[in-house]
C-alpha cells in the first residue's frame, strides 16, 4: 500500500470515528455476501453502521482519537468490522445481539452450530470492555429515570412523614371529639 493511499485510509478512518465514543469490534469473515448484505440492510434502519476497517490503521486512529484497545488485544486478531450508531452502546450491543439471534436469518449468521458473525468486544466512552460488561450498560433513559427516582424518593418520604404526623394528630383530635360528644349527653338532668 502506498503512503499516499494509507494517508487517505487514516484520514478517512479518523474523520469517520472523530465524534464515535461507543462501538462494538465485529468479526465477519465467514459471512457470505447475502448474510453480510442483510446484517448492514438490517442495523442501517437501526441507525446502526458497519465499517470493515484494516487493523493496523484503526489502531492508529484509535490512539490519536484516545479510543483505548491495548495494541496486544484479541479484538485486533483476524478481520475487524466496527459497529457504532444507536443512543448507548447498551441500545448498540442489544440491537446487534436480537439481530444476530434473530430467528429469521439463523441460516444466514450460523453454520451448523458455529457462528458467521464474531463479536470481538466493545469500547464504551473510549475504553475497552467486554460486550456482556456493554449489552449490561444502562442506557441514557434507565440512567436519567434512576436519578430522577433518587432525586423525589427522599421528596416522598418526607411527604410521607408530614402527611403521616398530621394524619394521627386529626385521628387523636377526632376521637377527643368523640368522647366530648358522648359525655355530653350524660350530663344533662333528666326531667
Amino acid at each position: 500500500m502506498s503512503k499516499i493511499i494509507k494517508a487517505m485510509e487514516l484520514a478517512d478512518i479518523t474523520r469517520t470515528f472523530q465524534d464515535v465514543r461507543d462501538l462494538v469490534v465485529l468479526t465477519t469473515d465467514r459471512l457470505d455476501s447475502l448474510g453480510e448484505y442483510t446484517l448492514r440492510a438490517n442495523l442501517r434502519k437501526k441507525k446502526i453502521r458497519l465499517k470493515t476497517v484494516k487493523n493496523t490503521l484503526c489502531r492508529k486512529v484509535f490512539r490519536e482519537l484516545n479510543i483505548s484497545i491495548p495494541d496486544n488485544s484479541p479484538v485486533w486478531a483476524k478481520q475487524s468490522v466496527i459497529a457504532w450508531g444507536a443512543g448507548s452502546i447498551a441500545e448498540l450491543c442489544r440491537e446487534i445481539e436480537g439481530e444476530l439471534k434473530n430467528p429469521k436469518n439463523v441460516g444466514l449468521y450460523k453454520d451448523k452450530g458455529k457462528e458467521k458473525v464474531t463479536i470481538k468486544g466493545a469500547v464504551a466512552d473510549g475504553q475497552s470492555v467486554t460486550f456482556k460488561q456493554a449489552i449490561t450498560m444502562p442506557t441514557r433513559q434507565e440512567v436519567i429515570s434512576q436519578i430522577v427516582g433518587m432525586i423525589l424518593s427522599p421528596g416522598s418520604q418526607i411527604a410521607g412523614c408530614l402527611v403521616g404526623i398530621g394524619s394521627q394528630v386529626a385521628s387523636q383530635i377526632e376521637k377527643i371529639s368523640e368522647k366530648t360528644e358522648e359525655a355530653a349527653p350524660a350530663e344533662t338532668p333528666a326531667v
